[in-house]
């Protein structure tokens, strides 16, 4: 299976009915503007690295972060789908023609079984109405102006997982789920359905995340625009690539920031007191879709690796109930903030992959790989 981010491809060997990968194997990049990196080598790396016998693979798992109006269930990959996915790249330019160039090479060296397509945005097709619509002209919305979504496959593995750990029926479970990388974004989830998302049309709308800056006023674009400030291209640079943890605090790196705020940077204090702030306050908005609330779930590299920000997250949620939670490293899935309290605060590690592995399964037959 891979998984193409917008700072890492992912490669994973997947046995069939696992719930972790065999081995996995992740190569960090960075790139702007019309760079792009050396997939094919990447690719390649990545395949000895997991020292894959070709013989042993049936299928291959990709996923995808948007589809569109196009795609909402995984889809076996052809040369016509792999084109209209690449005609996706406007709504999520630093994933979908990553994907694309991941996909074109993996059918290259892996030619011989079903190549499946997985898409983010799929969870997400059960979004009701008012959370769906922007309010904009009805024009707008017949040119596809709407709400999305996405780390839909984090968040479907989540709840499943959280469901295990509650002991309770998922179809019975209501959370909301921060899933904090690179991206980040926080749905509600109402028995395994998707009622509301903090990211929109692209992964730029929500909270403030690696090198996005999450939501803005708009007028302040209009504003730079129409002053003759940035250009289009520049403004897109800026917004995707040289904002948010990285705008402010110099680097995209929440470790390294936790470590220079330890050590008296002002940059990097205020850096991360704005993604506390801001992640706050987007689960605190989720959590108002939802008629009560068993769990509020963290995961994602940062959500999942980062006890003090999970830590300083639930502080500030104490006033809508969020019990405290430890600021220790937790290496497992886990209730964080013990039983005897609900909401409950759950920990878990993402796995995308495996989400990914069951699709190629129920799309092919075959073993998943």
């Amino acid at each position: 299976m891979f998984n193409a981010g917008s700072s890492t491809l992912k490669a994973s060997l997947i046995d069939q009915g696992a719930i972790t990968p065999r081995r996995s194997a992740t190569e960090t990049w960075s790139w702007r503007g019309t760079e792009r990196p050396d997939v094919e080598a990447t690719v390649q790396r990545l395949l000895d690295a997991l020292a894959v016998d070709q013989a042993t693979i049936h299928g291959v798992g990709h996923r995808i972060v948007h589809g569109g109006d196009v795609f909402s269930v995984p889809i076996v990959l052809d040369e016509a789908s792999i084109e209209a996915i690449s005609r996706l790249s406007p709504l999520a330019p630093l994933h979908e023609p990553i994907a694309v160039a991941t996909i074109r090479a993996a059918r290259v060296r892996i030619g011989s079984v079903p190549h499946i397509g997985c898409f983010d945005t799929a969870f997400h097709a059960t979004l009701p109405e008012i959370a769906r619509r922007y309010p904009v002209p009805d024009a707008w919305a017949a040119w596809g102006i709407r709400r999305y979504g996405f780390h839909g496959l984090s968040i479907e593995w989540a709840a499943g997982r959280a469901a295990i750990l509650l002991d309770r029926p998922a179809a019975r479970t209501r959370l909301v789920v921060a899933h904090l990388g690179s991206g980040c974004s926080v749905t509600a989830v109402d028995g395994g359905r998707s009622v509301w998302t903090s990211m929109g049309l692209t992964p730029l709308e929500g909270t403030m995340m690696a090198t996005r800056a999450g939501s803005l006023d708009p007028g302040i674009l209009v504003r730079l625009l129409r002053e003759g400030r940035l250009s289009l291209d520049a403004l897109d640079e800026a917004l995707e690539r040289r904002s948010g943890l990285l705008g402010v605090g110099g680097t995209a790196d929440m470790q390294i920031l936790l470590e220079r705020e330890a050590a008296g940077d002002e940059r990097a204090t205020l850096a991360v007191a704005m993604f506390v702030d801001r992640t706050a306050a987007a689960i605190g908005s989720a959590m108002t879709r939802l008629e009560s609330l068993d769990a509020v779930v963290f995961t994602g590299g940062i959500g999942e690796n980062s006890a003090s920000i999970r830590a300083r997250i639930c502080r500030r949620l104490g006033v809508v109930g969020v019990p405290p939670v430890p600021a220790r490293h937790i290496g497992r899935d886990a209730i964080v903030s013990g039983r005897e309290r609900r909401p409950r605060v759950i920990r878990i590690a993402a796995h995308e992959d495996v989400v990914v592995a069951r699709a190629v399964e129920r799309r092919t037959g075959v073993n998943p790989v």
